[in-house]
């Protein structure tokens, strides 16, 4: 999940508006695994401590972490990531998808046998019926409810000339072709996301699962949204909204291994330190990213602290469309001299974090192996500053409360050094705090800041999924489109992901990114920072994954 994916307000419209509640937020263990030890007994409940309610339960219409934590466990997707990594692997495709010689189709095998949880066959038609569903939607839900087919696929069925995908065909019960206008990396890779699995043609039809309506500042979302059916390894008995559970059970007919768990209940319980003591009493066996303080105390409490690789990017960003002064390259060097991210690192960031010398981690195809971190140098700072004549410049800096993300475990602790070394080199900092879903994300989104912090936790390996997402667009958060060079990078950006060779996609990439930080630098990437995961003693199995994406139907608990 993401720097941010806007989670807007959710309505559900069963026999009536049911209002769901909406405060989500968002490798090793004792033995430096990255997974827990199996050899537990099968069967049982695993209770696992949710930091949000849900906002629905159709992926396809999810923004939030919560949300796709569960239903993670429902559904499939065509592909999938492999346990413990960000690497793409075959799905409910029965091998990964080939394509034409130029890039436009692509061909998937499915795996044959597979039924959803009501029955219905899954096969070629019943996904040529799911990518139709997601392209035909309704101005309400193109808003901003559908917003990973948007980001990925750039329009829908109105607007089909501008849209990636371009249609599904089946060749027999067991082929599709999907068509797109272009080549480029997010394709197929994107068909991994939570938001593209397949779902059941039936129980879509029945709870009118497109019938998305705007209410005030959000949705109401239609029937279905609340009876999810998917092919996964586990099947929705219910919500409980009053005592904030969602219950799953076993999928005794799943196509797959079947898990190991007879039941699996996510908790509801917003605060970290409830969470703790929650774990502790043995009402819940885990919860996700425990305060990196607090680590150590669990591992001597015999739990399990499984830290996941940072595949993420903590930055500073920058709007020199509303600070003016910011539109001069010299001005952001300055600023990025002045920051002691070496300190930062040491002091802020749990054991693992890292420097980062551009706007990717290091694991991603297409990282420029060749850039150093700018280095500390508050002296180098100042003078950048005067000759740029911009001795003693005023930055409106934001954080975030209310909140804690994989990048940034203590955003106000963060802000706080850093605004220190901004001040120590002679720039004058007004402090905007605001909540993260109370006007922090919507201030970044309308360029009401000059500078905030905030990051990204990538969907999956892909240059484009960083770097694409942050500067391609005329609309992006950094206002590159305002400067003389922001349509150049963008230009270059789209050239790279269009690259259908992928060494060579790689190596354009590389380029972009020497670019970004030595001509451009639209913004500043600060660290890398390893989110943690923890599950109780009695817990095995568990595999920690780079993008917050664990499934649990490999887990079992001991003394059930």
């Amino acid at each position: 999940m993401k720097f941010f994916r806007k989670a807007a307000p959710v309505a559900i419209l069963a026999t009536a508006a049911l209002a769901l509640g909406a405060c989500a937020q968002s490798e090793r263990d004792t033995g430096n695994t990255g997974a827990t030890n199996g050899g537990g007994a099968s069967g049982g409940t695993l209770t696992f401590g949710a930091a949000g309610a849900p906002k629905l339960f159709d992926p396809f219409y999810a923004t939030d972490g919560e949300t796709f934590r569960v239903t993670r466990q429902i559904f499939d997707g065509l592909l999938s990531i492999k346990p413990g990594t960000a690497e793409v692997v075959p799905g409910l495709a029965a091998e990964m998808p080939t394509p034409s010689a130029d890039g436009l189709k692509w061909t998937f095998k499915l795996r044959t046998g597979v039924k959803f949880h009501d029955g219905t066959d899954f096969n070629a038609d019943a996904v040529c019926k799911n990518f139709e569903r997601m392209f035909d939607q309704n101005p309400a839900a193109q808003s901003s409810a559908a917003s990973y087919w948007s980001d990925v696929m750039g329009a829908f069925k109105d607007k089909a000339a501008d849209a990636l995908y371009q249609g599904c065909s089946v060749t027999d019960p067991s082929t599709v072709v999907i068509s797109v206008s272009r080549p480029t990396s997010k394709f197929p890779t994107a068909l991994s996301l939570s938001s593209f699995s397949m779902q059941s043609p039936t129980a879509m039809e029945k709870g009118n699962a497109n019938d998305v309506k705007a209410q005030g500042d959000g949705f109401v979302f239609p029937a279905y949204s609340q009876n999810p059916v998917g092919t996964g390894p586990f099947k929705f008995q219910g919500y409980d909204q009053a005592n904030g559970t969602v219950t799953l059970v076993r999928n005794d007919n799943y196509w797959g291994e079947k898990a190991k768990l007879d039941k699996l209940v996510f908790k509801v319980i917003p605060d970290e330190s409830t969470r703790r003591q929650e774990l502790k009493a043995g009402s819940i066996q885990g919860y996700d990213l425990p305060n990196p303080v607090d680590w150590q105390g669990l591992k001597d409490e015999g739990n399990q602290v499984l830290v996941r690789p940072a595949f993420n990017i903590l930055y500073m960003g920058l709007n020199p469309k509303k600070n003016p002064k910011l539109a001069d390259l010299k001005v952001r060097q300055a600023l990025y001299y002045a920051l002691n991210r070496d300190q930062l690192v040491k002091t802020q960031l749990p054991e693992g974090a890292s420097v980062a010398t551009q706007f990717m981690p290091d694991t991603v195809k297409g990282y420029n192996k060749s850039l150093q971190a700018v280095p500390y140098d508050k002296a180098k700072a100042q003078q950048l500053l005067k000759d740029a004549g911009a001795e003693g410049l005023q930055l409106q800096f934001a954080y975030p409360t209310e909140v804690s993300r994989p990048y940034m475990p203590d955003p106000q602790k963060i802000f706080e050094a850093l605004r220190t070394d901004l001040e120590a080199a002679g720039v004058k900092v007004t402090v905007v705090a605001k909540p993260w879903n109370g006007g922090y994300l919507e201030g970044i989104d309308q360029g009401l800041f000059d500078a905030w912090i905030v990051g990204w936790t990538g969907d999956y390996d892909s240059a484009d999924n960083f770097i694409g997402t942050f500067f391609s667009s005329d609309q992006n958060d950094f206002q590159t489109h305002s400067q003389p060079w922001g349509k150049e990078l963008s230009d270059k950006l789209k050239a790279a992901d269009a690259i259908i060779n992928p060494d060579e996609r790689a190596t354009a990439y590389e380029q972009v990114n020497k670019d970004i930080m030595e001509m451009y630098l639209p913004g500043l990437p600060l660290t890398h920072s390893p989110p943690a995961i923890v599950v109780g003693p009695n817990v095995q199995g568990l595999v920690a994954s780079p993008l917050t994406a664990e499934e649990f139907d490999t887990v079992t608990v001991s003394g059930k």
